[in-house]
């Protein structure tokens, strides 16, 4: 797990949001990376494609809006499985909320864009799950948190971590 975001997690849970982590996983060790994020204090978002539907742009542009995909899917899985659906501009957000998605993910939206969609979202339905994601830095992830949403993606949570260099040296 990136050292610096043990700190930053501690103040995000007082604004109640959770940083979770991405499938973008080094091939063969995802259950490692994946129960890192857990014991660093974070949340795993999905483990699998089978956990939970996540639509996406090229998706919508092969479905021709949310709404069709969305109908598509919801007629293909279990009433179990959620559906996410990722957005880029307060348009889409608002077709994800109309098609009942059950968490809307506000993708590379700045910090006034998302605190708007936040306020749209909020304003349509209590039990939309908001995320947002796309690029997460240090820098960023207070003032994000800070406009409501329910969870962060991270990826650099699993796709960019750097080894710990541990070493056992004894003296004479």
């Amino acid at each position: 797990m990136q050292q610096w975001l043990i700190p930053i997690q501690k103040k995000l849970r007082r604004l109640k949001t959770e940083i979770v982590d991405t499938r973008k996983t080094t091939p063969g060790l995802r259950s490692f990376e994946k129960y890192a994020v857990r014991v660093g204090g974070c949340t795993n978002h999905r483990f699998s494609l089978s956990d939970a539907v996540l639509i996406k742009d090229n998706h919508i542009a092969g479905a021709g809006s949310i709404g069709n995909v969305v109908d598509m899917v919801k007629k293909s899985i279990p009433h179990t499985v959620k559906i996410e659906v990722e957005t880029e501009n307060l348009d889409e957000v608002l077709e994800a909320i109309t098609a009942k998605a059950d968490i809307i993910m506000l993708d590379n939206m700045d910090n006034e864009m998302t605190s708007k969609a936040v306020e749209l979202i909020r304003s349509k339905s209590s039990y939309i799950t908001i995320g947002a994601s796309g690029n997460m830095t240090l820098d960023r992830l207070k003032d994000v948190a800070k406009t409501s949403v329910d969870i962060i993606s991270v990826g650099s949570l699993t796709h960019s971590v750097a080894a710990l260099d541990i070493c056992l040296k004894f003296k004479k």
